[in-house]
């Protein structure tokens, strides 16, 4: 899963038995309501640390007893659906010894209940809940406990895939405690942190440790901005809360690097602030699109390109028909700025452009042949779960098994693919016919009946006309290889 020379990031969502089972931004009024009056914190100022990186531990057991009644222990239900296994004979058709299996073993399960646990804290008194979009994706039941062992069934309000973070919603007929949501913006680098949450189901658990770095790039979405911390948190803290010293919520827990030692990553409480309103109005978030793909610009680049200060997005390639394109944006133009918010890097773009309202026109600053422009850009609405469909729609995929996406310039270097034409196969489904066909999560479509497939419009266009074919043949790009892999249509 993890592309060449990328570090193994392990999300937090869940553990089963010991097993790790595996991870439009407007701030409306809503979001105040949650913050209580305007953004006040609680508790007080932590005073100077001492040199030597003393810890505050006369301020740690009174913030934990303070929030942790606000911190919950989530559990999930999925109910699992699967074929019971053929038995395939060399003889013919029928296998002598599957009644010998049947009458040994009895009939084999059809369906399986999937449990996994999360954590998550409380940010309104009525109820709501934040957490990580995979600790309650998919999800058939979902149990939330409280601090004093009380149950009650919780139900999904919105969730937003693209920063993984999901809000649910208990009632409980009674006030609930709450904590407060601060500013991860104004954290500072060796700054103390505590984290609280159900780790491997052991209940609430509390770590203390620092903000090791901010920023960080994981290769999870792009809206990568992850809070780095040494405060221990282990498979089942995801979800859970990552305090400052003055009881405020500064981060989500959400993953770690896979063997790594005190290295875990928390999701900005920014940015779920930003999506908060949404989540409870909607239950999706609505983003600007530019329609743009950029890359990073190297100091080579920059010198190339003549961009004083070596900062900006460089944009590869525009969509056709996008926002960026009828504006007049150009394949290797440098974005500066985007409606008065400098850009320094390729990271910085995508959350700007995400947090513009759709429909607003904006000026789009670029450096082009060394000179500097201004480009009015009237931004679009993105769809939601652009460039994900499922294998052919209602048609042949009906039982296909097949979840296919685009390959955008992130998919591509988190999966090492150079040519960016074709889908990516993002799941195969357990005893799918796609996964009897020989299909693996990673492979790339580059054809069907040998027609070149661009992108996941033309898939499903291809595959709808594939319907009336008694066999429908893949031509599949599997690491340096490239294989044919045939399914029979029903």
């Amino acid at each position: 899963m993890i592309g060449k020379g990328k570090v193994g990031v392990l999300l937090l969502a869940a553990v089963a038995a010991g097993v790790i089972l595996s991870a439009g931004l407007n701030l409306s009024p809503l979001t105040n309501a949650f913050l209580g009056s305007g953004e006040k914190e609680k508790g007080s100022e932590v005073g100077a640390v001492a040199p030597g990186r003393v810890l505050p531990i006369e301020s740690i057991p009174a913030l934990a007893k303070e929030v942790s009644p606000a911190v919950v222990n989530i559990s999930t239900t999925q109910v699992v659906r699967f074929k019971r296994p053929r038995m395939r004979s060399p003889f013919g058709q029928q296998d002598p010894f599957e009644e010998f299996f049947h009458n040994f073993f009895g009939n084999i399960p059809r369906e399986q209940k999937r449990r996994s646990l999360g954590s998550g804290f409380i940010v309104s008194d009525d109820g709501f809940i934040l957490t990580n979009n995979h600790v309650v994706e998919k999800a058939d039941e979902i149990t939330v406990t409280l601090l004093d062992k009380e149950e009650l069934r919780a139900e999904v309000v919105g969730t937003d895939p693209k920063t993984d973070i999901a809000l649910i919603k208990i009632k409980a007929g009674k006030k609930l405690p709450s904590v407060p949501l601060g500013d991860s913006e104004k954290l500072e680098i060796g700054e103390w942190v505590v984290a609280i949450g159900n780790p491997f189901g052991l209940g609430h658990t509390v770590t203390a440790g620092i903000v090791s770095a901010k920023g960080r790039v994981i290769g999870s979405g792009p809206y990568d901005d992850f809070i780095q911390t040494d405060a221990s948190i282990n498979p089942g803290n995801s979800g859970g809360p990552l305090f400052n010293m003055k009881g405020a919520v500064v981060g989500i827990n959400t993953a770690i690097v896979q063997g790594g030692q005190g290295i875990g990553f928390a999701t900005p409480i920014h940015l779920a602030k930003s999506v908060l309103g949404q989540l409870r109005e909607k239950g999706r978030v609505t983003r600007g699109w530019l329609g743009v793909y950029i890359q990073r610009l190297t100091p080579d680049m920059a010198e190339t390109l003549s961009v004083p200060g070596k900062k900006g997005a460089l944009v590869a390639d525009v969509t056709k028909g996008g926002p960026a394109e009828k504006a007049g944006l150009r394949s290797g133009d440098v974005i500066v700025s985007f409606d008065g918010k400098d850009v320094s890097d390729e990271h910085d773009l995508p959350q700007i452009v995400a947090s513009t309202k759709p429909g607003k026109n904006v000026e789009v600053i670029v450096i082009r042949d060394g000179k500097e422009g201004k480009i009015p850009v009237a931004i679009a609405e993105m769809e939601p779960e652009s460039g994900q469909t499922r294998a052919g729609g209602p048609d042949l995929s009906k039982g296909l098994g097949l979840t296919v996406q685009d390959i955008t310039p992130e998919v591509a270097r988190h999966f090492d693919v150079e040519n960016r034409k074709g889908v990516l196969v993002s799941s195969v489904e357990s005893g799918s016919p796609a996964e009897d066909a020989g299909f693996r999560e990673g492979d790339v479509i580059r054809a069907i009946n040998r027609t070149p497939v661009k992108d996941s419009k033309e898939f499903e266009q291809l595959m709808k006309k594939g319907k009336e074919e008694k066999t429908v043949l893949f031509l599949v790009e599997r690491g340096e290889g490239r294989i044919f892999l045939a399914v029979k249509n029903r």
